[in-house]
């Protein structure tokens, strides 16, 4: 068996800057930094870490300057897990983890993100973007029905008629669509993205991190209140099962790992 060259390992970094900021950086180079459970469960480790010490701000990241930012779920794993975002998975664990992360967490991005890799983004607290950013939501692609968690954290950030376009159409949203829809807190040229990123984080960790976790707990509180029926969630969980057991399923993810166009027969 030969060795993995060492850019090709998943692996998950920090440094730590004038003792008050985490840049985390997350690495999956062969996979064009894909989100599998080792890098998801790596990430999860530094982020404990850091809301342990207290760090105030953490900027997540795979790096500037590369064409994929993240290509969202490893699709390889799937084959064993056809719900890699149900509410105990790992995606969804570190998902959690960024929203209740007791400090500000600052994605910055460049490049495209896809999948469950944009859920990750929008899951961060601010966003820093260089002009090469674009998101695109391809679930549909592979007959994959996205979680109800994850659609209401869209549905909180876009309008609706965009956020159905994105999911029904698997069309990306371009750097301009995604500032102009709030999705972006700033749009850069791919020469500053660092530059502003840090610059933004250097000044949240002058203020007071108590004010700061007090109001971003209380932000994800009343954003998560949606009163939703009990008989309306048991039909959003069968709609998601018969799904995620279908035959398209398996036909997406075939389709997929061959380089084809799926057939999809509705069943």
């Amino acid at each position: 068996m030969s060795a993995i060259a060492p850019e090709e390992c998943v692996k998950v970094t920090t440094e730590i800057i004038e003792d008050r900021i985490a840049k985390v950086v997350f690495r999956n180079a062969s996979r064009h930094h894909a989100l599998n459970a080792e890098l998801l469960g790596a990430l999860e480790d530094q982020l404990t870490i850091h809301a342990s010490n207290g760090v105030p701000v953490v900027i997540l990241t795979s790096g500037v300057g590369e064409k994929v930012w993240s290509a969202g779920h490893d699709l390889g794993e799937l084959e064993a897990d056809h719900d890699p975002i149900a509410w105990g998975k790992p995606l969804e664990r570190v998902l959690r983890q960024v929203r209740a992360y007791p400090g500000v967490v600052i994605a910055m991005v460049s490049g495209s993100v896809w999948g469950g890799a944009v859920d990750l983004v929008m899951s961060c607290d601010l966003v820093v973007a260089d002009t090469t950013v674009r998101f695109a939501m391809t679930p549909a692609n592979i007959g994959l029905p996205y979680s109800t968690s994850g659609l209401l954290r869209f549905i909180n950030s876009l309008p609706i008629h965009i956020l159905k376009e994105m999911f029904f159409c698997a069309r990306p949203l371009e750097a301009q669509e995604a500032e102009r829809h709030g999705v972006l807190n700033r749009l850069v040229q791919p020469a500053d993205v660092e530059a502003v990123a840090l610059q933004m984080a250097k000044g949240i960790a002058t203020k007071a991190p108590l004010a700061i976790s007090a109001v971003k707990e209380q932000l994800r509180i009343l954003e998560d209140v949606v009163p939703v029926p009990v008989d309306a969630m048991e039909r959003i969980a069968e709609l998601r099962r018969i799904a995620c057991a279908g035959d398209d399923m398996r036909e997406g993810l075939a389709a997929f790992a061959q380089r084809r166009s799926p057939e999809f027969r509705g069943r």
